[in-house]
């Protein structure tokens, strides 16, 4: 019988379940559903227990949404060189999809009469994440949302054609789906597309607007538009090569290349905007805004000329947007910062590092159970609260917090028995909520990061009462969307995360004093006998 409530309060049918069972087995308990007792037939103590942590790298991630209907929650683009951590050169791969009604001149003229079409610009658009604070002289005041590292260093953006052909099969076995992972190798051609070679990129908030020139055929300049996203959302603008994309996508348009979005995969294979240097900052990019979507743009004019091409009858303004659609990948070079003091573990997001906890000790007489766990298994505890707490280390963190990880997430690093990973839920996500199990990062009076507490009751009652025989390391790192369980039956963690933080994390180790890790178990035993 499980010793401790089960309290599944956003799970009706299985907090009745649980109820009942404690009402049938517990009759003396008169708190039933709550994790404290009043009778005056119980003592309530507590014990605390150090638990050892260790560092575990974290070779790839998923970086295809595949898994997860079509998309990413975010991808990141950039550089962030912090030598507690490893350093991430973050790049972005992306598909483009046609245009609808795809034409380059949408009326016809008389035979007497010919069409000069002229690109004016072509404009790569990434959308901030952005958030409106309010406006100035210069205009509406935006704060760029999700950046870490140093914006007043740039780092170096290129974007390339990818050679590489993107399948949603697998090509070794087209009968299941695809994946790409973070360490992906992308072929790509050698010229870089961006018009300025090597760009020296700092981010901007002030990007509000691109003007772009309209030219006759003659090369004169006729008019300047004004090109926003909705609501004058600041966007990331790339100018590109006018002649290569005039002739890789424009010149294309009526050839068999452009028939159908497949061919059109096939032939133009999609982009890479690749970032990289030692310098610079890290964004986080919401591509899911249907407003606010990121383009390839190709502004163009069509001159309408008498014959003999000297007298200028129209002009007519043209944009043809190819979206970053269809499969969008992220790539993270991580190469490796300094190594860590003996007494410190660092826990950093994306293809970074996390941490492992033995919180029951070592399995000395090799019967695969705990030597901790066996011991407290003969004491017959009923378990009113299990927590982890987790400190940062102040010296390296100080009173950033906006690198720090808001959220760290626990899980069970165990693996199967061909040896591959196989991280699994804690049972308190199930029956407890992400809301109780927490994880979210705690300051200090002087609003420094300060720790992360993690309440797994559920998880330890089930291993005091023997109901559970899967006993793997615990691991924890920074929390992913994906991380959470969907489902009473979702015991799945998904290898994915688009998060770059990072936090240092003291372990287990005497040095630390009292901001050693630590497991600390309240518990109840009866006083007499009844």
């Amino acid at each position: 019988m499980l010793k401790k409530y089960i309290r599944a309060t956003s799970i009706v049918a299985v907090t009745a379940i649980f109820i009942g069972l404690v009402v049938s087995c517990e009759e003396d308990f008169t708190d039933i559903g709550t994790t404290i007792v009043s009778n005056g037939e119980f003592t309530t103590n507590d014990t605390i227990i150090n638990i050892e942590v260790t560092a575990k790298d974290i070779a790839n991630v998923r970086a295809d949404g595949l898994q997860i209907g079509g998309i990413l929650g975010q991808y990141l683009l950039g550089v962030y060189n912090n030598d507690n951590y490893k350093k991430i050169e973050a790049s972005i791969i992306s598909q483009l999809s046609i245009p609808a009604d795809l034409t380059q001149v949408d009326e016809e003229y008389g035979s007497d009469t010919i069409v000069v079409t002229t690109i004016d610009t072509v404009l790569l658009r990434l959308p901030y994440n952005a958030t409106l604070i309010g406006s100035d002289a210069i205009g509406p005041d935006f704060q760029l949302d999700s950046i870490i590292g140093n914006q007043t260093q740039p780092f170096t953006l290129n974007v390339f054609r990818l050679t590489t052909y993107l399948s949603t099969l697998d090509p070794t076995n087209p009968s299941i789906q695809n994946t790409f992972l973070s360490d992906e190798t992308y072929n790509v051609s050698s010229e870089k597309l961006n018009f300025f070679e090597d760009t020296q990129f700092i981010p901007n908030k002030r990007d509000t607007a691109r003007f772009v020139l309209r030219r006759l055929s003659s090369g004169i300049i006729y008019d300047t538009d004004t090109i926003q996203y909705v609501n004058s959302n600041p966007f990331i603008s790339i100018p590109l090569k006018k002649d290569l994309i005039k002739n890789m996508l424009f010149d294309q348009y009526e050839t068999s290349n452009f028939s159908t979005q497949d061919a059109f995969n096939e032939y133009f294979r999609g982009i890479k905007i690749q970032a990289e240097g030692d310098n610079g900052s890290l964004m986080s990019l919401s591509f899911n805004n249907n407003s606010l979507q990121p383009s390839v743009d190709i502004y163009y004019t069509n001159t309408v000329l008498r014959a003999g091409g000297t007298i200028v009858i129209d002009t007519i303004k043209k944009t043809d947007t190819f979206l970053l659609s269809g499969l969008r990948n992220s790539e993270y070079k991580m190469t490796p910062g300094q190594s860590p003091a003996f007494n410190k573990v660092p826990i950093q997001g994306a293809a970074g590092s996390m941490a492992q906890l033995k919180i029951l000790g070592d399995d000395l007489n090799g019967n695969l159970i705990p030597d901790g766990l066996e011991e407290l298994r003969t004491k017959n505890w009923l378990i009113n609260d299990a927590t982890i707490t987790l400190y940062v280390d102040q010296d390296i963190v100080g009173s950033d917090t906006i690198a720090t990880p808001f959220n760290l997430f626990i899980f069970r690093d165990g693996v199967t028995a061909s040896a591959e990973p196989a991280p699994r839920q804690i049972l308190d996500f199930v029956t407890e909520g992400v809301d109780e199990v927490g994880g979210v990062l705690d300051l200090d009076d002087s609003k420094r990061p300060d720790s992360y507490s993690f309440k797994i009751t559920d998880y330890i009652s089930e291993l005091l009462a023997g109901n559970v025989t899967d006993i793997p390391q615990l691991g924890v790192r920074v929390l992913n969307p994906t991380d959470l369980p969907v489902s009473l039956v979702d015991s799945i963690v998904r290898n994915y995360n688009w998060s770059p933080k990072a936090v240092m994390l003291l372990n287990n180790d005497p040095i630390n004093g009292a901001r050693r890790a630590q497991l600390k178990i309240s518990y109840t035993l009866k006083t007499e006998d009844n």
